[in-house]
């Protein structure tokens, strides 16, 4: 196993569930110093919502030894050998190397943080935001640096979460963003809603600006962030624009990449072309099921399912992984934002004719103590009526109905069978017409009235 975060440890305990030790030898490398983590967490402990890293983590390297997996921290794997059937290794603290062979390779490197080739981006002060080590550096940077002011590259989720976390230490926080609005996974009139939330909440928002250096001061510290029009003061800065496909392993060794640079399996999560090669996580693009296309969708709620189904297969038995409908939620302190399907230019490349209706309703029955507001945004194929996408933006009990959609989505149902879903109703939980059903009705209507 390459890498000993979600994919690679849940892929090795699966196996190890369903082989012994005395039938299955298994050796995982992770070059950082923490296992099984949650790094969709970090954004949450830096921010003081989570108090101790410890929290993150979901198993030690020791309960995995426990287990009979053979876990090398602080080292790294340099190179597979694909002909051999070997990887080697680098320990990271004695800098000894290494061959180890295998029968069977699991590849499970994650992704990397994008990180611009300019100038100042290496200064002390300029963090990413990965993995345990970068969410530790950067607290660190935050309890020595006496200014107050940060900038956050990028408007994504970790863009929006770490503005938070900033929020919540006390710091003037500003968001640079080369979108024309934040979180470029909804489409830009939803994306509104989250700007206004964001400088509702203090958040100095900058759209449509292209980063074009990092300032530094005497003593080489980031001093200040600029554009080709303007500097943004900064004490610290947080890169949030977004993760690529950790492959350069696989690159190397000659393995099938994407469009998108991550690796290419079949439905067991096996490499094209390689019959005892398998990989899972970050590092691979994933058959999303709407529009039939490879796509590289970074979250551990895949990353944990890659692994139990190469673990499956690795361990003797037999599973796979359909694909995905790209989901995904994610808060601006009250705010909550949700997203499913397709967006409009994700229709339009794949060449479907499509409608999009948005309705605005509450949380729960509007005469209810705090009811919240919400808006819905829903994509239907024109003549068939198919669930394309869902976007929800708005108050708390806002996310989570995205998952009504992501199921009608993945059943392939038409919006006209949406309304008809049976939904839990009592005016603490929802109006008598939630709001997924009443984006669908008005769905509906629009289908109907584009039908030649």
């Amino acid at each position: 196993m390459i890498g000993g975060d979600a994919a690679g440890m849940s892929a090795a305990s699966q196996a190890r569930r369903m082989r012994g030790p005395d039938e299955l030898e298994i050796v995982a490398f992770e070059r950082g110093h923490f296992s099984s983590y949650s790094a969709c967490g970090i954004p949450y402990w830096v921010g003081g919502d989570v108090p101790e890293r410890n929290r993150l983590i979901a198993r030690s390297p020791a309960e995995h030894r426990e287990r009979a997996i053979d876990l090398r921290m602080r080292t790294e794997v340099t190179e597979i050998d694909v002909a051999g059937a070997r990887v080697r290794s680098l320990d990271l603290e004695t800098g000894a190397e290494e061959w180890t062979s295998y029968d069977k390779l699991v590849i499970a490197t994650g992704a990397r943080p994008i990180r611009p080739d300019l100038p100042g981006v290496d200064a002390p002060g300029v963090h990413g935001v990965q993995t345990l080590d970068d969410g530790q550096a950067l607290l660190d940077t935050l309890a020595t640096t006496e200014g107050r002011r940060a900038v956050v590259v990028g408007a994504g989720y970790i863009g929006v979460e770490m503005a938070e976390a900033l929020i919540n230490r006390g710091y003037e926080v500003t968001v640079v963003n080369r979108g024309k609005e934040p979180m470029s996974t909804l489409d830009p009139d939803m994306g509104r809603l989250v700007h206004t939330a964001m400088e509702n909440l203090g958040v100095t928002m900058v759209n449509d600006a292209e980063i074009t250096k990092l300032l530094t001061g005497d003593a080489g510290r980031v001093r200040a962030v600029a554009t080709e029009d303007t500097e943004y003061p900064a004490d610290v800065v947080v890169l949030g624009i977004g993760v690529r496909p950790e492959t350069t392993l696989a690159r190397a060794a000659g393995l099938p990449l994407g469009d998108h640079g991550g690796l290419l399996t079949d439905l067991a999560m096996r490499v094209r072309g390689h019959e005892n090669i398998w990989a899972g996580g970050d590092c691979v693009e994933v058959l999303e099921l709407i529009s039939g296309r490879e796509r590289h969708i970074a979250l551990g709620t895949h990353a944990n399912k890659h692994g139990q189904v190469i673990g499956s297969n690795v361990g003797g038995g037999y599973a796979t992984f359909p694909g995905v409908v790209g989901t995904a939620v994610s808060k601006v302190c009250d705010l909550e934002i949700a997203r499913t399907g397709l967006r409009e230019k994700d229709a339009h490349r794949a060449g479907l004719r499509f409608e999009a209706v948005t309705i605005e309703s509450t949380s729960r029955a509007g005469y209810y103590p705090d009811a919240d507001l919400m808006t819905v945004k829903m994509l239907a194929e024109r003549r068939t009526g198919r669930l394309l996408g869902v976007q929800i933006v708005g108050g708390e009990g806002a996310a989570k109905r995205v998952d009504i959609a992501a199921v009608a989505l993945t059943a392939g149902m038409t919006v006209e069978q949406m309304t008809y879903l049976d939904l839990g109703y009592a005016p603490p939980f929802s109006p008598v017409w939630d709001p997924i059903l009443v984006a669908a009705r008005k769905a509906v209507t629009a289908v109907r009235r584009s039908a030649p």
